[in-house]
């Protein structure tokens, strides 16, 4: 499938959202950065925004990435309507194709999963290499399916997160996993329904 038919894939899921809705931070994020020091952050495939929101509410400058001009259009609405304009800078990228210029104090990878072509380890390893001395990569994904979810294949692997990280390949004197497991919590879905889902965290630190 082409880059046109990947736009127009996650064009259609966020435009079929609210634009006007809230927006939550990702429960993984908030529990890992919450008493960080602000800085600058990435957001990879950012979606619906509510970790960019939530982190520049906290002092963060973010660099919101996304495929879909939908998804970055509300975010951009909604950063101005709450005074956070000057903190978010949204960026549309495809992944497959470029990774974002610049270095990063945090690099958040939230659910990164898609049905078209996405070399993922390329992708997190050019992540890796764009934090700063210090900073973190927080790669959060599906450890199982929501009812809401759009891949419902009951053969699908979840790669744990320590297959996440040597798939990376990151020279461990440079970068140290600091957290790797597997927790679970009751989720809520973009149509409101609630089910227990098993998360997969990866938090990768650069050596200061």
């Amino acid at each position: 499938m082409s880059s046109t038919d990947a736009v127009a894939f996650w064009d259609d899921v966020y435009a079929a959202r609210s634009a006007a809705g809230g927006r939550q931070p990702n429960a993984r994020l908030a529990e890992t950065v919450t008493d960080l020091p602000p800085g600058d952050a990435l957001d990879l495939g950012c979606g619906d925004g509510g970790d960019a929101l939530w982190l520049a509410r906290l002092g963060w400058n973010v660099t919101a990435v996304d495929i879909s001009a939908v998804a970055l259009e509300q975010l951009a609405a909604l950063a101005r309507s709450h005074g956070l304009g000057d903190r978010v800078t949204i960026r549309r990228a495809d992944l497959h194709e470029s990774f974002p210029p610049g270095g990063f104090d945090l690099i958040c990878a939230h659910y990164l999963h898609t049905p078209f072509g996405l070399d993922r380890a390329a992708v997190l390893r050019s992540a890796a290499l764009a934090l700063r001395p210090g900073g973190r990569l927080l790669v959060v994904d599906h450890g199982s399916a929501a009812p809401w979810s759009w891949n419902q294949d009951p053969d699908l692997h979840y790669p744990s997160p320590r297959e996440v990280a040597a798939g990376i390949d990151l020279a461990p004197q440079t970068w140290t996993v600091e957290r790797a497991d597997a927790p679970r919590r009751i989720a809520t879905g973009p149509d409101g329904r609630t089910a227990e889902v098993t998360d997969h965290v990866l938090l990768i630190r650069r050596a200061a």
